[in-house]
């Protein structure tokens, strides 16, 4: 009943902004074409809406860019590439507006951007994880925010070495996201720790987990550490599973996106101690920038921010800030207005390449506990995406010389 509540905002919202392209024009307005899963995942959207919210009252607030007040139109992707590209090609064609943002799976976000490429049109990708979206499959029209899935891998690999451990289980989610996770984890260990072996992998349908019988058959293949990256309630139907089984017990693990509030707070007293998982500690950040960020969002909202709430707000700072570099809404002006584009967030300063358009965002790694019943994360450190990616010439072997 809670994420139905507040889906029920989030179409309030879409509504309050559906406005006419001429009320629009004559208001001097940038129109922002949001396109996201807010129906199927609304642990996550549902704080990603209220940050980008938050970022558009500070930005309209000092008189928007150039003058021009920045207007956010929604589109629900229903988590399916042909209805994302749908919502995209109506976003331009009938809104007009000026840019295209968001996405939350992988295949929708690769999706959309193939659609932005044909089109000609500049889509900051905010959310979805894929290498391939700046890599393999990138082009020039499209830039990604979140650390991608080979920078949060790279960020769990030492520790997976420091375990000690030979014998290695691995579950995901089957698609593109799970898939390049569970790829990109076998090989950075294989580099890292020549002698490890992978002695069970389970990739489930997304949103469909059978946990016992994923549990059973990872427990049969008898190993010694998991990689983890399925999240969402597909992960505490796997904790709770894995919990009642004993599965858990003695078995090291590092784990994807499980200290994010959005999958770590419903787990609660079932939260598997001893995990190390990237995740988002705002409870425990002590830099100036978040805790700025931190007291303006508690203010407005009388809750705590979840990583969505991060991702919504820096998306939104970036476009602006773009923008003003660029001094237009041109796609070409964008395109090179991103290249080493410097943004502030309350992580810190970040960057978009010029080289791949990836942003060095960058995410918390830690230790998972309870504390009043409920999941947090201690011994954390912030890892600058900067710092996990490879090198340059590494880099130009990954992405077509097209997308340059």
């Amino acid at each position: 009943m809670k994420y139905l509540g507040v889906y029920s905002t989030l179409l309030a919202g879409m509504v309050s902004v559906a406005f006419s392209a001429n009320t629009l024009a004559a208001q001097g307005v940038i129109k922002i074409g949001e396109l996201n899963s807010y129906k199927s995942q609304p642990a996550f959207l549902g704080p990603y809406k209220n940050g980008m919210d938050l970022a558009l009252d500070e930005i309209n607030k000092v008189g928007g860019v150039d003058g021009k007040q920045l207007k956010l139109i929604i589109r629900d992707d229903n988590a399916n590439t042909g209805d994302a590209v749908r919502a995209a090609e109506d976003l331009l064609a009938s809104d007009k507006v000026d840019v295209l943002m968001g996405t939350f799976l992988s295949n929708v976000g690769l999706a959309v951007s193939d659609y932005a490429k044909h089109k000609k049109r500049f889509f900051l990708a905010s959310e979805p994880l894929t290498d391939k979206i700046v890599w393999k499959d990138g082009n020039k029209y499209t830039y990604r925010l979140r650390a991608s899935t080979y920078m949060q891998v790279a960020m769990l690999v030492p520790e997976a070495v420091k375990m000690h451990k030979k014998r290695w289980a691995l579950v995901y989610p089957n698609y593109e996201y799970g898939q390049s996770a569970a790829e990109t984890f076998k090989a950075l260990m294989k580099k890292a720790q020549p002698d490890v072996e992978f002695v069970a992998e389970q990739a489930t349908p997304l949103g469909k987990i059978d946990a016992a019988n994923v549990v059973q058959a990872l427990a049969d293949a008898k190993p010694d550490a998991m990689f983890n990256v399925l999240f969402a309630t597909d992960l505490a139907k796997f904790v709770r599973a894995g919990t009642q089984r004993n599965f858990f017990k003695g078995l090291s693990v590092v784990s994807l996106l499980t200290g994010e509030p959005e999958y770590l707070d419903p787990l609660g007293d079932e939260t598997p101690v001893g995990w190390v998982v990237t995740g988002y500690p705002w409870y425990a950040i002590d830099t100036p920038e978040h805790k700025a960020f931190l007291k303006t969002y508690e203010d407005k909202y009388h809750d705590y921010p979840r990583l969505g709430t991060i991702v919504g707000y820096t998306a939104v700072k970036s476009l602006a800030a773009g923008m003003k570099k660029a001094g237009s809404t041109d796609t070409d002006a964008l395109i090179k207005a991103f290249a080493g584009l410097k943004v502030d967030m309350p992580f810190g300063p970040i960057t978009y390449r010029a080289i791949d358009h990836q942003s060095t965002m960058g995410a918390y790694v830690g230790t998972l506990a309870k504390k009043d019943g409920k999941g947090i994360m201690t011994n954390i450190r912030y890892v600058n995406g900067a710092d996990v990616l490879p090198p340059d010439d590494v880099v130009r072997t990954l992405r077509p010389a097209s997308a340059q």
